[in-house]
């Protein structure tokens, strides 16, 4: 079997040049602050590709999420509907908050909130006003279901765009469906400032709020004056130089994951696998991570806890554990599904809310599901012995 020169990570930054020269800019006109051409330029350019009126340039997509949860009013004590199957991020700033999430199960057609399960959580809880939902690893959920579900209950919207920047749903891009929505400039994401996120929205009294919560909430007086609490969740103008040097690769950037995810359908074709799911007539994902679901018939044994995994080869049979050492020998990262948050020890007292009694699908995809390196580094002979790999794991 062929072998990997180099190490093949699960999706690192992808520079071009023009991110050094505004960030040189930032260092010679001494605009290193919080302040500066670089922050009004990205949040210009969010705006502009996402479709919402106003942008805030925050620390993090995390930062971004808070404030939207603040923005929408979560208190003390609150229940909120959010998405199961994502990375913690997603939920935990409800909790910063006071709020008490309520986990809404994930569905087989995109891996994001299930809408019946939504709409049977709202049977059970019918006061919650408030929705936090995900759209993973770069799919967008099925959003004219989720959308209208909200609406007939009255429920603030609070939307993490934070893994699907560029994608979009009948043709409008994720990230300005709710009333207050995030996305990320993580080091993994599908365009990066090494750090960084985006507030956006179509309320410009909510996009001042934020802006002036994200700089310790100081008042328009001649000292320092505060009467109400604050952060420290302003961009950097350093930082907005990356991401300002990003944004115009984006599509480029979309279109090299695309291909990734299609050399892995093919190289998959014979394998009882499936990649992650969209609704193709509706969504255009932006393919951030290609991930795989192996057919339940087709699993080896496999036994997780909190801390560890185990598995038993079979002939012809393979797991997401055996998949994953198989990548890390090769010196190729992968990773496993994102484990449900009601699966988590953090939550495990907090509500969960399957679309019919019984099911659990986020628990079922986290057992059979595992992301793929999807760096768009990487060349095609790389992913072919990737490929091959993963082959030899179900004796192909």
């Amino acid at each position: 079997m062929k072998t990997l020169a180099k190490k093949i990570y699960l999706s690192s930054p992808t520079m071009h040049g023009e991110e050094l020269t505004y960030m040189t800019e930032a260092f010679e006109t001494n605009w290193m602050s919080t302040v500066g051409a670089n922050i009004n330029e990205v949040e210009r350019m969010a705006a502009a590709q996402v479709g919402c009126r106003y942008a805030v340039a925050l620390s993090s997509g995390t930062a971004a999420l808070h404030l939207a949860v603040k923005l929408a009013g979560v208190k003390k004590g609150e229940l909120v509907f959010c998405s199961d199957m994502t990375f913690a991020a997603t939920l935990n700033p409800v909790v910063y908050e006071g709020g008490v999430p309520i986990f809404i199960d994930t569905e087989y057609a995109t891996w994001n909130m299930s809408p019946e399960a939504l709409e049977r959580a709202f049977a059970r809880y019918p006061d919650v006003r408030v929705v936090v939902f995900a759209h993973l690893y770069g799919t967008p959920a099925r959003l004219d279901e989720l959308m209208d579900v909200c609406r007939r209950h009255g429920a603030v919207v609070v939307e993490d765009a934070a893994e699907s920047l560029g994608a979009t749903y009948r043709g409008v891009q994720t990230g300005s469906f709710g009333h207050y929505n995030a996305i990320s400039f993580n080091g993994n994401k599908i365009i990066t400032g090494s750090s960084g996120g985006m507030l956006l929205t179509d309320d410009k009294d909510a996009a001042d709020r934020a802006r002036k919560w994200s700089t310790q909430s100081r008042d328009n007086a001649p000292w320092y004056q505060h009467t109400e609490v604050g952060y420290n969740y302003r961009m950097s103008n350093v930082v907005a130089g990356v991401v300002r040097g990003q944004f115009p690769y984006l599509a480029e950037h979309i279109a090299q994951k695309k291909a990734i995810f299609e050399r892995y359908r093919q190289g998959f074709a014979d394998l009882p696998v499936s990649m992650n799911p969209f609704e193709a007539d509706k969504m255009v994902p932006n393919y951030w991570l290609s991930c795989m679901l192996i057919d339940g018939a087709a699993m080896c044994p496999q036994t997780r806890d909190d801390h560890t995994a185990t598995y038993t080869h079979e002939k012809g049979k393979t797991c997401p554990t055996e998949i994953l050492e198989s990548l890390a020998a090769l010196g190729a990262e992968g990773r496993p599904i994102w484990k449900p948050m009601h699966l988590q020890p953090l939550y495990a007292a907090n509500d969960f809310v399957a679309a019919t009694d019984g099911a659990d699908v986020g628990a079922d995809i986290f057992a059979r599901g595992l992301c793929l390196p999807s760096d768009n580094k990487m060349t095609p002979e790389e992913q072919d012995i990737i490929i091959e790999t993963i082959r030899a794991c179900f004796g192909k």
